[in-house]
This record gives C-alpha cells, structure tokens and sequence, in this order.
C-alpha cells in the first residue's frame, strides 16, 4: 500500500536525521532483552530474537551492545516490561497504533492518552482502530538485490504474499507466522535483508494535505519522544508532493 510504503520510509529518513541514537538503541535493546528473556537466548533457536537483532544491526547498533542487552537476560537482570498496545485516532481521524514495552502501565497510559489528547487526537479502546490493518511480516531489501521480477519471483518462491518493489527498494509481505521461514528462505536466495519485522499495515487509509501532515507527524514525533514507545503505525495517505515538502 503506497501510503504504508511512503510512511516507512519517512521512518527511515527520521531515523538517520534527528532520532537520538542513544533512544534508539535503548528500544532496539529493550526489545532485544525481552526477546531473550522470553524465548532461547540463542537467535538462532528464537525467531523473534532473531528479528530484533537483524533490525537491530540494520539500525547500526555495536555488537557490545547487543551482546550486553542478550546477557541481561540470561543473568536475569533488568525490568519485566509488559507489551501493551494502544489504538487512538490522530488529527483528521487518521488511525494510529502505538506499541509498548513497560515496568508500569499506569504510567505510560497516562502519558500516552496525554499526548493523543494535546495533539488534537483522542486515545481509544483496544480494537478501536485495528480492524484497519492486518498483523504482517514485512521483509526489506535494497535495490541492489535484483530487478523487480527476480526479486518478486524468489519472494513469492519463499512463501511471500506480495512484494512493492521501486527505485529505492523491495517491501515484501507475508503472513506474520510465516515471517521466520519466509525470511530465512530469502536470506538464501537474496542475501540477507535490510529489515525484518512484524508490523501493522493499513487495509485503508485516510488522505492528508501537507497541514494534515505536519499535524500527525508532531503527535509521532511525541509519541516516539517516550521511552515507552517501541513503535507508532498510522494510516495516511498522501501525495509526494506533500511528502517532498514535509
């Protein structure tokens, strides 16, 4: 879905631009500990510690840090963090979904209905916008893997759904239970990829103007701003006119 695609990479270009880094490694860590903790501490052996560390990497991410958030939770250090998901509307009724990683609910609900609410948003109940996405495994492959028919043809190979290919890039989409052998089967046949990961993405998307833009984008940048947050999904649309001048 283009606006899916165009938020990715609007993710991407923050991320190199004006992210914190030292924020964003202590996410990817945080959900590399808990991906340990719950699972093998060999990513080999568990598929989603697997993923966090290939994301992880994909975000240049040292291996000493990595390695210390693996170790945490094998020496059982750290928090018990709770996965908790929030779903709200944003400005101009745009559906977002906000992942969390938390030691206190109350805490990061509070701040999280706050932040909807200051920016002209409103936080509502579990479902109130999920059945606007389907639950995916997203694969991401930089141009230089193949022309769009050999990439498209070794993913539908390796079990994929469907895959969004342009200059910048392939996006390929699978079931979310097939994300692990999906991804080890491209690995064989592309190399190994630029991303892996589970994500939300839009069945239906509401249209923004470049105001609209500006709007949603202050509501993710704070939403992002929270230690709590792992990740913010929402489901725009808009044109690259408006894309080029945000």
């Amino acid at each position: 879905m283009a606006g899916h695609s165009k938020w990715a990479n609007i993710q991407h270009r923050k991320g190199r631009q004006d992210a914190a880094r030292s924020k964003l490694f202590s996410k990817l860590s945080k959900e590399i500990t808990v991906a340990a903790k719950m699972g093998d501490p060999d990513p080999e052996k568990n598929p989603r510690l697997r993923m966090a560390v290939k994301e992880a990497k994909s975000q240049s991410v040292p291996k000493d840090v990595i390695d210390r958030a693996i170790k945490k939770s094998v020496a059982g250090e750290g928090d018990e963090y709770e996965e908790i998901r929030y779903e709200g509307y944003g400005p101009n009724g745009v559906a977002v979904i906000v992942e969390t990683m938390t030691d206190n609910r109350n805490r990061t609900a509070s701040t999280v209905r706050s932040t909807f609410t200051k920016s002209g948003g409103n936080l509502g109940e579990t479902g109130s916008v999920g059945f606007m996405f389907d639950r995916k495994g997203e694969v991401t492959y930089g141009a230089d893997a193949g022309d769009a028919d050999s990439v498209f043809e070794a993913a539908i190979e390796a079990g994929a759904e469907d895959v969004e290919s342009s200059d910048e890039g392939h996006i390929i989409w699978c079931e979310d239970t097939d994300l692990n052998e999906v991804s080890n089967a491209l690995e064989a046949a592309l190399g190994e990829s630029v991303s892996t990961k589970l994500v939300w993405k839009p069945t239906t998307t509401t249209e923004l103007d470049l105001e609209g833009m500006q709007k949603l984008m202050r509501l993710i940048d704070a939403l992002e701003d929270d230690d709590d947050v792992q990740r913010v999904t929402a489901n725009f649309e808009a044109s690259d006119e408006v894309m080029e001048q945000l």
